[in-house]
């Protein structure tokens, strides 16, 4: 609905900020174009010729995982729901850790440009061409909703025009993937990292000032029970807990650190392994920053809306529209700033959307062109920017899908979660149990995939109801929708509607909407161990197929399994047996009778003392001692 022209206003200055951001993406991509050398073949372009160094590939992991759904979703889910949100920096340390040991050692040393590739070496080409089949139809689908839907939060409460948003976003992305390859989405991600901290970094120090100081803010939240960090409450049916977060997250976010393409692509693009793994954990402290800023945007967000709630009011219609309200709320004084935060959360859609194109554009030629065609590397290139036009082309029109798909857009994000726990099981089964066999690996994934559909689908259908979500207390009590002026927050005189969300929560509550015996139970399951369901199911089906279908004779290269090798506590352990090793040859010890004769001889008396044989040479006036013995 419209809102207040105090507060939807957009002026000049905000839009020169948001179009220098596109503007300087744009030049990143024409310069990796121009000035370099790096894209005459296939694997420059689409993974910089294995040459990038560790902090920038790190800077890109983090803009990969960024998107301006969780920009403006994050600090809405502490609002409504709490601080516990946080404990995904839990989560994001076993994710970082399994991925850079388990699963980047192998895909590295095998030299693979689609992660894909990896199942047909270890299973078949049916597997591979399963998994190439479920990463393309996810990652379009999820691309399209990553357009439309910052795009169609912040239209409706900035004035921000809708299709001039989604298709300069498009445009630009497909611009500078096109001409630039890895190279550029890499260093536009590095640019937009910036961007997305600096419009964290506005609202937060806006929000202090007005507040009077971070310990208002933190006492609010506090009094608002939105500082609830830890609850542990073993209830699989909790929407959030500290089970569901640091064990559910970090199956959802393995799947797309450790086997997700979009992902696997820029750290194998890394100059060496030693690189490759710093960029993985380099990249951990950029999550936990990103991180730390939404989360504490969702608390000032509580702290100024806490005795007027815009979403129950009826001023915005939806919760993701809340930042994009605060921004203008508060910033609105400031030319500019509400156009930098906008440049964030358009800065987040531009890397998710330029990571999926660059990584459809790789998983379509090294899955479905190199096996199939004869080409020379220069066509293949050729072939990769005209894929990347087309995939763009294709995200875009899937923003124009998303707009009619209404209540269908928070079940396709579902799904890239959904989809992501059979693969992420898969790789598993491959990587870390030789006895699976292509029988069982393709059972397995067929097994998980179904399974989680059913319960991803389910929970779509039939929402968990409110107090397995639970969540917290708002209130419009302090709303004076009769005023008008200048003021700040809701006081402007507008009409509120009441939310669909409210609706259909009152109609839960009241059982006036039918609910079959799973709704409550099965389909009730937090979303968190959507993923968690399907790697387990993987892994058993897998492992008991392969086992009756004669997985225990098979003879795999050992390059395509992990090996102690690859594990960094294996280097720290050598490294550290050699340094006691060096340390213990310092001692005075005579080398040869160490050797022989160790345990067996005391050296505070002499053995000549003890032979009563006759001897030529004269004994010593004294016993020898350790302190006398010199080392040879």
């Amino acid at each position: 609905m419209a809102a207040s022209p105090a507060v939807s206003s957009f002026v000049v200055w905000d839009y020169v900020v948001f179009a220098l951001m596109l503007l300087v993406s744009a030049a990143i991509g024409l310069y990796y174009a121009l000035a370099g050398e790096g894209q005459r073949s296939s694997r420059d372009f689409l993974t910089g010729g294995r040459s990038m160094s560790a902090v920038p590939v790190a800077m890109s992991l983090t803009a990969g995982f960024m998107s301006a759904i969780t920009v403006l979703a994050t600090p809405s889910e502490v609002y409504r729901y709490g601080a516990i949100y946080g404990l995904y920096g839990i989560s994001y340390i076993l994710v970082v850790v399994v991925s850079a040991e388990i699963f980047l050692p192998v895909f590295y040393r095998l030299g693979i440009t689609s992660t894909y590739e990896y199942l047909e070496l270890r299973f078949n080409r049916a597997t591979r061409l399963c998994g190439t089949v479920m990463f393309i139809i996810q990652t379009v689908l999820y691309t399209g909703v990553a357009i439309y839907a910052p795009a169609l939060a912040l239209n409706q409460v900035t004035g921000f025009h809708l299709w001039g948003a989604v298709i300069s976003t498009g445009v630009v992305c497909i611009f500078y993937c096109t001409m630039g390859g890895l190279k550029a989405v890499v260093w536009t991600d590095v640019f937009q990292v910036g961007i997305m901290v600096a419009g964290f970094l506005a609202v937060i120090i806006r929000s202090v000032v007005l507040q009077g100081g971070f310990s208002v803010i933190i006492n609010d939240s506090a009094r608002g029970g939105r500082l609830n960090f830890w609850d542990f409450d073993p209830s699989p049916l909790r929407r959030h807990t500290f089970w569901t977060i640091t064990f559910g997250g970090a199956f959802v976010w393995i799947g797309i650190y450790g086997v997700n393409q979009v992902q696997v692509q820029r750290y194998i693009s890394c100059k060496s392994l030693t690189h490759a793994k710093m960029s993985l954990y380099v990249n951990m402290v950029g999550l936990w920053v990103i991180l730390l800023c939404s989360v504490f945007c969702g608390l000032c967000l509580y702290s100024i809306y806490q005795h007027c709630d815009p979403w129950t009011a009826g001023m915005v219609s939806a919760p993701d529209q809340l930042m994009p309200y605060l921004i203008l709320d508060i910033l609105r004084a400031y030319p500019g700033l509400p156009g930098l935060f906008v440049a964030a959360a358009y800065s987040g859609t531009l890397s998710t959307v330029s990571s999926s194109i660059n990584g459809l554009a790789a998983v379509t030629v090294e899955d479905l062109v190199k096996p199939y065609f004869s080409m020379s590397e220069k066509k293949l290139s050729w072939i990769s920017k005209g894929l990347s036009l087309v995939y763009g082309a294709l995200c875009i029109g899937m923003a124009g899908v998303a707009s009619m798909m209404g209540g269908l857009i928070q079940a396709a994000v579902s799904i890239f979660g959904v989809i992501g726990g059979p693969l992420l099981g898969l790789f598993t089964l491959g990587i870390l149990f030789p006895s699976t066999n292509s029988t069982g690996g393709l059972a397995g994934l067929l097994s998980g995939l179904v399974l989680s559909l059913w319960v991803g689908i389910g929970a779509q259908v039939y929402p968990p109801q409110p107090e397995s979500s639970r969540p917290l207390n708002l209130t419009t009590a302090g709303c004076n929708f009769n005023l008008t002026g200048d003021g700040m927050n809701l006081t402007m005189g507008l009409t509120p509607l009441p939310p669909i969300t409210t609706i259909l929560q009152d109609d839960i509550i009241n059982n006036t909407v039918y609910r079959p015996f799973l709704a409550d139970r099965w389909y009730s399951l937090s979303y968190l161990y959507f993923s968690p369901i399907g790697t387990l199911t993987v892994l058993a089906v897998g492992l008991m197929v392969s086992q009756l279908t004669g997985g225990k004779k098979m003879d795999l290269d050992p390059g395509l399994m992990l090996m102690r090798e690859d594990l960094t506590c294996y280097h720290i352990y050598n490294l550290f047996k050699e340094k006691l090793m060096k340390r213990g040859s310092k001692l005075h010890l005579d080398k040869k009778n160490d050797e022989r004769d160790f345990g067996t001889q005391n050296y505070a008396f002499s053995n000549i003392e003890l032979d009563f044989t006759e001897h030529t040479e004269p004994r010593p006036s004294a016993p020898a001692s350790a302190a006398n013995l010199k080392h040879p």
